[in-house]
């Protein structure tokens, strides 16, 4: 099969995804598979096809300023000349994880790998995410949104309303990935920096009341009839599960299983596919939860339509322990997203 891998792209995750590419393609061309890379610079441009794969081949995981490339196409001619079977989006963050490029691809009528535009959509956005819980009933630390026009207008207020969820807290661009731009906050005077790292990111932040709990992530696969991989357990190699532990290093631990029994474990495999079907999921989510450490309770935290997948990334480890080694898990992603583009009442 033809896979065209879509990679780069203009947000802040613009490594990340490269590091996410090179993985996916060893895997697909592991699977037999033949990998047509299309590469987005940081403006947006497409690169050509000696671009993209000079940028795709790169040698080692981590990314540097050394991999800055140029595109020179508002949009890559070879999505309009049939070249290719389906499309893996490789991408993270905005302008790629959001509904955007999924939209441009509904336009096209071209196949590709995950959720639609309107679950990517909301799954990007953490406050909005979050409302969805509430009014399902889905169990979700408690929050306070931040406006940033709101924020320049009564400070004060929006502080004391932040700390009233009570410390410690974290606080987040509403709408981005892979923990860039996240604070823990663990005294008052930290509060309103962290806000302002946050709003540098989106016009919206999410301040969230920390809960003492273990890390569950649960990997979700399907479309009208998903399932759940066994839970796994983030043990951070930091203060939080950050960026750094996500991709740059290894000093994290996956604990896969993960020490639960066997209650637990199935009620967080059902809350997980609960979620995923509550937002819209098609194809592949991971889902993070909070198992909280006093009472046992579990808490949905976000769901990602565009899991990592660099050799460190949990959505890959996750399913491997669950019985379906990285080619496998790539075969059933390009398999979901032609059945998803076969049968409208998928989409």
């Amino acid at each position: 099969m033809k896979v065209a891998l879509v990679f780069g792209g203009r947000s802040d995750e613009h490594d990340v995804s490269i590091v996410s590419a090179r993985s996916v393609a060893a895997a697909l061309d592991d699977g037999g598979h033949e990998v047509l890379p299309m590469a987005i610079d940081r403006q947006g441009l497409w690169a050509g096809d000696d671009e993209s794969r000079r940028v795709l081949e790169g040698s080692g995981d981590r990314t540097d300023q050394a991999l800055a490339f140029t595109g020179d196409h508002r949009l890559s001619p070879r999505l309009l000349n049939d070249s290719f079977n389906v499309i893996f989006p490789a991408l993270h963050g905005p302008y790629g994880e959001d509904g955007t490029i999924q939209g441009l691809f509904e336009m096209l009528d071209l196949p590709y790998v995950g959720s639609g535009v309107a679950a990517s959509a909301l799954c990007m956005d953490k406050v909005r995410t979050k409302r969805m819980f509430g009014s399902d009933g889905l169990p979700t630390a408690p929050w306070v949104t931040i406006d940033e026009i709101a924020w320049q207008a009564d400070p004060k207020t929006l502080k004391r309303r932040s700390l009233d969820l009570g410390l410690p807290l974290f606080v987040k661009p509403s709408r981005m990935g892979s923990s860039v731009g996240i604070t823990k906050v663990v005294n008052r005077q930290a509060l309103e920096g962290a806000i302002a790292t946050a709003l540098q990111h989106d016009s919206t932040a999410l301040v969230e009341r920390g809960l003492e709990a273990r890390e569950i992530e649960v990997a979700v696969l399907g479309n009208d009839e998903p399932r759940a991989s066994i839970p796994g357990e983030i043990i951070p190699g930091a203060d939080f599960y950050s960026f750094e532990d996500k991709y740059l290093n290894d000093n994290c631990r996956l604990l896969a299983p993960a020490p639960l029994d066997q209650n637990v474990t199935e009620q967080a495999q059902k809350l997980a596919v609960s979620a995923f079907e509550l937002l819209g999921c098609q194809g592949m989510a991971r889902v993070d939860l909070f198992l909280e450490k006093t009472t046992g309770k579990i808490w949905v935290n976000e769901v990602n339509t565009i899991p990592g997948f660099t050799p460190i990334s949990m959505f890959p480890r996750l399913w491997k322990l669950s019985g379906l080694v990285y080619p496998d898990l790539l075969n059933e992603l390009l398999r979901l997203a032609i059945e998803r583009h076969n049968d409208p009442r998928l989409s």
